[in-house]
């Protein structure tokens, strides 16, 4: 029992690192879609798309350009790494890894930057030592953050914003690759609730902190710079493991 409290702990505290710490700032108002529809997955909450306003397309060029600037830096993990980005659970299978920004300010965390993405993206070549490849970065935003507050960050005409949402974690997480590739617990599993997590005996969280948004600087294709999180083509979809159920 007290390892799995320690883990939690640890789990917790990378998920703060991964989607910032939320601020008092963002009191919830009018928050931005807190539940996914029926058709939706139960895992996964997305901002909604807002009609093209004037100076939409101008602000989201200004965010790919910073992003583009950033990422050019970190094409190498290990100077991401020395600037204080760290993996993401690297023992889970994922078909994406986030390198993480760690920083102790909670300010610095809930003001937005896109000079400075509080997560890289990198796929993973598995080898005896493994490489990682960089294919883009992430910003995010706190869980209470209303629909226009994701606005001011980044269009919502240009860009959807993604939670995830409803994640049971298995009472012995570090000895399943249980986050995406689980048929019951994480990301892909089946359990959704809190009363079906404590029955299966794992822990319930009902969202991982915060909202994020992934963008790809380094595509040519305009349609595939900016990552829906669910149709997201560089593998971040909860359904994109095969043979894994939803």
């Amino acid at each position: 029992m007290k390892k799995l409290l320690l883990w939690s702990a640890v789990f917790s505290t990378l998920l703060t690192f991964l989607c910032g710490a939320i601020s008092h700032r963002y009191i919830p108002r009018v928050e931005a879609m807190a539940a996914p529809a029926a058709d939706m997955d139960p895992h996964m909450s997305m901002s909604k798309l807002r009609p093209l306003q004037p100076g939409d397309k101008a602000r989201a060029d200004v965010v790919v350009a910073a992003a583009k600037k950033a990422a050019e830096r970190y094409r190498d993990y290990r100077v991401a790494e020395a600037d204080g980005y760290t993996i993401f659970m690297p023992d889970q299978h994922q078909n994406v890894y986030h390198f993480v920004l760690e920083s102790a300010d909670p300010e610095t965390k809930a003001h937005f930057d896109p000079n400075r993405p509080p997560a890289l993206l990198y796929t993973k070549r598995d080898s005896p030592n493994p490489e990682y490849k960089l294919v883009g970065v992430m910003y995010t935003a706190p869980h209470g953050a209303t629909e226009e507050e994701l606005n001011a960050r980044i269009p919502l005409s240009i860009a959807q914003w993604h939670e995830h949402i409803n994640m049971c974690v298995p009472p012995e997480p570090e000895q399943r690759n249980w986050l995406m590739g689980d048929r019951q617990f994480g990301l892909n599993g089946s359990i959704t609730t809190a009363e079906a997590c404590r029955a299966a005996g794992g822990h319930f969280r009902p969202h991982l902190s915060g909202w994020m948004t992934h963008v790809y600087p380094f595509e040519t294709d305009s349609t595939k710079v900016w990552g829906a999180g669910m149709g997201d083509d560089h593998g971040m979809a909860h359904d994109s493991m095969p043979g894994m159920k939803m």
